[in-house]
């Protein structure tokens, strides 16, 4: 694991371990045995949403795995090969012990998915749900999973959607007031249970750099929370309530030209 990781990489990786330990190991087995998939905090069914491709055959790599839970369910729907990137120890020895369990055949690394010691086009899928899309710089890390792909390769991501991160004072509970401004979002420094960094861009610049990076756009949702939805008994600082009126998830699917 190289040393000379970023600052707000350092702090993710101590967040998560404390994570782990607390809440997501618990959770782990429980998600690696589900055999549907479904996206975020409102458990948005991708039967309904149908945004992912065609799994069959594809080798995917997920950025900032974390339990990779979401790998697990990827290869359960077709993928050949599920290769999960994450930064933090704690989480990849769980993910290691859910993959020996399950029989799976998932790999992982442990790198900073804003530079992952593995060649050019060697895969057909870069994905993340809220891994690499919400605490890597997006500078960095799409280029990265560009670097990635295949072409025709393709990149699909969850995050928070604008709303969230304007009517956020810090991450303990949303408002229904605009409380940061849009223009320049980037870097989101929170202090609220401990000190922790996220990245956000507005959707505008998001599809620029896309673009830029030589993708082109092929998928954009907002996601609400589902009207049977409870507010989540761990990310409630965006409660249901509040998600069913506005989007509080965005998930992103593009190709590399």
């Amino acid at each position: 694991m190289p040393e000379d990781l970023p600052d707000y990489a350092l702090t993710a990786r101590e967040h998560w371990t404390r994570s782990n330990a607390e809440y997501t190991n618990a959770r782990a087995r429980q998600r690696w045995a589900q055999e549907h998939i479904h996206w975020g905090v409102w458990k948005n069914p991708e039967s309904e949403l149908r945004i992912l491709p065609d799994l069959r055959g594809l080798e995917v790599i997920e950025l900032g795995c974390g339990t990779a839970y979401f790998g697990a369910w990827l290869k359960k729907h077709g993928a050949a090969r599920v290769v999960g990137v994450d930064i933090t120890p704690a989480q990849l020895e769980t993910a290691r012990a859910m993959n020996e369990e399950f029989g799976l055949g998932l790999e992982f690394i442990e790198a900073n998915a804003e530079d992952v010691p593995l060649s050019d086009g060697s895969f057909d899928l870069a994905f993340s749900e809220y891994g690499a899309s919400i605490w890597c710089d997006p500078f960095k890390w799409i280029p990265e999973a560009a670097r990635l792909l295949r072409p025709a390769g393709e990149l699909v991501f969850m995050c928070n959607t604008d709303l969230v991160q304007v009517c956020s004072p810090d991450k303990e509970r949303v408002s229904e007031r605009l409380v940061l401004p849009l223009r320049g979002m980037h870097r989101l420094d929170w202090t609220s249970e401990g000190a922790s960094t996220e990245f956000h861009i507005p959707t505008a610049d998001m599809f620029g750099l896309l673009r830029r990076t030589g993708f082109e756009i092929l998928d954009y949702r907002q996601l609400y929370a589902r009207e049977d939805a409870v507010d989540h008994p761990y990310y409630s600082y965006v409660p249901a309530e509040w998600a069913r009126k506005w989007p509080s998830e965005e998930v992103w699917r593009a190709r590399k030209a």
